[in-house]
């Protein structure tokens, strides 16, 4: 688990191929400085596992699947990449919450400069629109971001805007971003998870029988005895009295 706050920028220094994925090998002084053989790290958004390691760098593996959803598809010697060490339990939370877990890949399609940042736009795939809102959430190249605009609904290239702080341009690769590159893209786990719940369609619930609610039968309404006539004639006159006795004279 991450929070998206890249630690040093690497380096990749060779690719191997292995089978249908590859073995990569990353210069990381900061990274392997307490890394130990199975740890995770994140590379450039993408969670990868230490097979191999030396003062400064490490290898790890990475799948097909890995390569087909991700930009490490096609990596060679000599790319800069984000790196993170897996977060500590007890650590500050900078970021949010960051799985390194690839939902996809976007393509930058625009890069505007301002007084203080720079705003970045980002072609978003139609199936992860619906997991990015206006002020949530999103990993860039495992970079944890607040989205600054979304495109409309209804629109056909699904975008989102980040706006990027000097501090982000420098110590990431993203500073280096222009329109046509792809970066990685992982999606609010809380977005996601809500998605899945909506996916199944509820179950209609069982017929329920009225006998089951029933409650106990209410008592029955008390009846007003049938009073004799000259019982009837005692009480009025009582009645009268009483008034006559409190009333203005």
């Amino acid at each position: 688990m991450f929070t998206g706050i890249v630690e040093e920028i690497g380096e990749v220094t060779d690719v191997v191929p292995s089978g249908d994925g590859v073995r990569l090998t990353v210069r990381a002084p900061k990274a392997v400085s307490d890394a130990g053989h199975g740890d995770s790290i994140s590379v450039s958004g993408v969670c990868l596992t230490v097979v191999d390691q030396g003062d400064d760098w490490f290898t790890a593996d990475v799948m097909k699947q890995t390569l087909d959803m991700s930009t490490l598809a096609g990596v060679t010697a000599g790319r800069a990449v984000n790196l993170e060490r897996a977060t500590r339990a007890h650590g500050r939370l900078g970021g949010h919450i960051v799985q390194g877990h690839i939902d996809g890949t976007g393509e930058v399609l625009e890069v505007r400069d301002g007084a203080q940042w720079r705003v970045v736009r980002v072609a978003v795939p139609a199936h992860l629109a619906p997991l990015v809102v206006d002020k949530g959430s999103i990993a860039i190249d495992g970079v944890s971001l607040t989205v600054s605009a979304v495109s409309p609904a209804g629109v056909a290239t699904q975008w989102l805007e980040v706006s990027l702080i000097p501090e982000t341009l420098a110590a990431t690769t993203l500073g280096a971003r222009h329109a046509g590159d792809r970066v990685n893209l992982e999606t609010d786990i809380l977005a996601r998870h809500v998605q899945r719940l909506l996916s199944f369609t509820a179950p209609a619930a069982p017929a329920l029988r009225e006998a089951s609610f029933a409650g106990p039968a209410a008592p029955a309404a008390p009846t007003t005895p049938d009073i004799p006539a000259a019982d009837a004639a005692l009480a009025h006159l009582a009645v009268d009295a009483a008034t006559t006795e409190g009333g203005s004279r």
